[in-house]
């Protein structure tokens, strides 16, 4: 917005008459900028600078959420109905000075929903959307939000993390190897810990020569390798039509000639698929999993598992969850908000009773163990130099 606030005026009048004249303009800065100085000779440069991007944002963008969306040291924005706008910075929240009127609040959520064929109203008052940065976008409204609409803006993360400044000492190399001998990995961890941050430094390691298949909810991924296929899961659209699950979208997947498939998330019955991928010729996949523990990681696999529509009594799912994960990486954000590696489990034989295993191999303080399973594929021993 304009520094200004007697500017917003300007905005406004500017915006309708662009609007009604020509709408095409409205999303050039460039005549923007002429009409601004056309419009309003004696504003100074820096005022024609604002007005003008002001315009524009609203034309093209999120209108008043635009500077927080450059900011990339925010990594969510909360519009909580009339009241401020939240940010969470290094993992911190902020109430910002922001408010939004109704009005600005229900053009925003038009704004978002509107170009991918979606509806947020009484009827559908949820929504799932994705920013054209890769944004995840989630609006909820009344009935189901008391106090007026809400928007959750998840930002995508431009900028790579290099897996070691993700893991403790020795931890980043431990998990280097596993990728290289094709381990089947799933990381763990709560809503915001850093499951995406992790999982796209670890497939930052992924060979060239393979073809790599992505299945997402959400396509946040973003990885360097030469050979990459992205399938996203599509919602129904306001006429129930059309959805494409997570589920579906792996089964189609193993149709790809994938050499790996890496699993945005699994949430349900798509569980049971990603365990018949990783025994079936699809070594060194990946996955995350919502998990408080790697053993924790393991209960939740089964009940996705058992929740799919297959007849499998628990030992048999039991036996394919050993055979078919390796390692299980949990992240956790600390108090201070860093979000990285917090302990790497291998997965063991289950006793009879007690359900699958975890042998730890790393904690917060870094490696104090190594994998005792074959690796999938030719690589070198671990090096014991991990182990602290």
């Amino acid at each position: 917005m304009p520094r200004d606030a007697a500017l917003e005026g300007v905005v406004e009048a500017l915006h309708t008459r662009l609007l009604c004249d020509d709408p095409r303009r409205s999303a050039d800065l460039g005549q923007v900028l002429e009409a601004v100085r056309q419009a309003h000779p004696l504003l100074g440069h820096d005022d024609v600078a604002a007005v003008a991007n002001a315009v524009t944002a609203r034309a093209t963008g999120l209108g008043p959420l635009e500077p927080l969306l450059d900011d990339p040291a925010i990594t969510e924005i909360m519009v909580n109905g009339t009241g401020p706008v939240w940010i969470e910075r290094a993992g911190r929240l902020h109430a910002t000075e922001l408010r939004l009127a109704p009005a600005q609040v229900d053009l925003l959520i038009e704004r978002i929903v509107g170009p991918l064929g979606l509806r947020a109203d009484r009827t559908s008052p949820v929504a799932d959307a994705r920013l054209p940065d890769g944004s995840r976008v989630n609006v909820v409204v009344p009935p189901l939000a008391v106090d007026g609409p809400c928007i959750t803006i998840r930002r995508f993360g431009a900028r790579r993390i290099p897996l070691g400044a993700l893991c403790p000492p020795g931890v980043a190399e431990l998990l280097a190897w596993a990728v290289q001998a094709r381990a089947n990995i799933v990381v763990s961890g709560g809503t915001g810990a850093g499951k995406t941050t992790v999982l796209n430094a670890l497939g930052a390691l992924l060979p060239d020569t393979e073809r790599i298949v992505t299945v997402e909810d959400t396509a946040e991924l973003r990885l360097p390798a030469a050979h990459v296929v992205r399938l996203e899961a599509r919602p129904a659209t306001a006429e129930g039509l059309g959805a494409m699950s997570i589920r579906q979208l792996v089964r189609n997947a193993l149709r790809m000639r994938p050499d790996r498939i890496i699993v945005g998330e699994v949430r349900g019955a798509e569980a049971i698929d990603m365990l018949w991928a990783m025994n079936t010729g699809h070594e060194g996949s990946l996955s995350t999993c919502h998990a408080n523990s790697p053993v924790d990681a393991l209960r939740r696999l089964e009940v996705m598992v058992l929740s799919a529509d297959v007849d499998l009594p628990l030992f048999a799912v039991r036996d394919q969850l050993t055979a078919a994960v390796d390692l299980v990486v949990q992240v956790a954000r600390g108090a201070s908000g860093d979000r990285g590696v917090v302990a790497v489990g291998e997965v063991v034989d289950p006793a009879p009773t007690d359900g699958p295993r975890i042998r730890l191999l790393a904690g917060p303080t870094g490696v104090h163990d190594l994998p005792q399973r074959a690796p999938r594929a030719a690589a070198a021993p671990p090096d014991p130099s991990w182990c602290r």
